[in-house]
């Protein structure tokens, strides 16, 4: 997955040139502009989605801003850690957190004796949401979901399924798909989605939730087999896919996007704040980001900072809410 971001990467410069209008570069232009190295903070290992979307914010303001912008990989605790950092850096505008619905909504009602509440943080926009999909290593004798289901079910002590980290959609993704068919599952924590896709792939685990945008490349290789997508209605970019809630009554409820946006330490100045929001515009505005995020499984998602603090907040309340329905929680480290 690492190849993947830096193809991004590569060909970032020219897709944000693509995709600003004159309107666009002017009203960026007006706003507040950062003095020193800006650096983007992911709670998450080199590779994954999060980290995917911040190589690709950074080489777009980089190029608007003409600062040097560098990603800071600070993984662990389910993005807590990574988090902890953003929350405890000077509000400035030289730190961005490039957040995710793990540390930024999940782990409020997971994790007891949290160190930051949503206070500490100002939502700024979405940068991409999607589903997660469900995919097994190709060596296990199953290609559907009911197969897949009946086989845990014989082995219900012999599979484990990778995480990149406690809190996580994709460990909560996980959680529900269990309680739903009544088969306990093992969940094994990494520090992110890439290790926890290398060990999917060798095998030491033999299942995953994860998201689509970073696990599509592996579907496409035949390095891991899917079985359905998480999301109430079937991905444009693997149509023959099924949702999990078609597959089985069992699942029919079952429903998980991801998403993953910008955030500045609470006391972030509102102008700086809007500065951030305006280039985010001009790069998920385009056309080509569209057409790039398809390709990847999912679709841009900027908002307003008021829009986005009321989105996050509606998660937040979201996954309380079935976190309390499986009395899921754990104390902090």
């Amino acid at each position: 997955m690492i190849s993947l971001s830096r193809r991004h990467l590569l060909r970032t410069g020219a897709l944000s040139a693509a995709a600003m209008s004159t309107a666009h570069r002017a009203a960026a232009a007006e706003g507040w502009r950062p003095s020193q190295t800006v650096r983007i903070v992911v709670p998450g290992a080199p590779g994954g989605t999060t980290d995917l979307m911040a190589r690709f914010l950074a080489s777009h303001l980089q190029s608007r801003w003409s600062q040097n912008i560098v990603v800071d990989n600070r993984s662990g605790g389910g993005g807590t850690v990574g988090t902890l950092e953003a929350v405890r850096s000077r509000p400035d505008g030289h730190t961005i957190l490039l957040g995710n619905i793990g540390p930024q909504a999940i782990v409020y009602s997971l994790i007891r004796g949290m160190q930051y509440q949503p206070s500490d943080l100002i939502p700024v926009s979405g940068m991409i949401r999607g589903p997660n999909v469900l995919v097994v290593n190709p060596t296990l004798p199953v290609r559907s979901v009911p197969e897949f289901v009946a086989y845990l079910r014989k082995n219900p002590d012999r599979l484990s399924y990778g995480t990149s980290g406690l809190g996580q959609s994709v460990h909560i993704s996980g959680v529900l798909f269990h309680q739903l068919i009544g088969v306990p599952g093992t969940a094994a924590h990494f520090r992110g989605s890439a290790p926890a896709q290398v060990s999917l792939i060798g095998n030491d685990v033999q299942y995953m939730f994860d998201n689509l945008p970073t696990m599509v490349e592996h579907i496409r290789s035949g390095k891991v087999r899917s079985l359905a997508v998480t999301s109430a209605d079937r991905n444009n970019q693997l149509p023959d896919l099924p949702t999990l809630r078609e597959t089985m009554p069992e699942l029919a409820g079952y429903d998980v996007n991801t998403w993953f946006g910008a955030f500045h330490p609470a006391g972030t100045p509102a102008a700086v704040v809007q500065a951030l929001n305006a280039e985010m515009k001009v790069l998920l505005d385009g056309p080509d980001t569209r057409t790039r995020f398809a390709g990847l499984g999912g679709v841009p998602d900027h908002r307003s900072p008021a829009e986005y603090g009321a989105f996050v907040q509606s998660e937040i309340e979201k996954w309380g809410t079935v976190l309390k329905k499986e009395g899921l929680q754990v104390d902090a480290d």
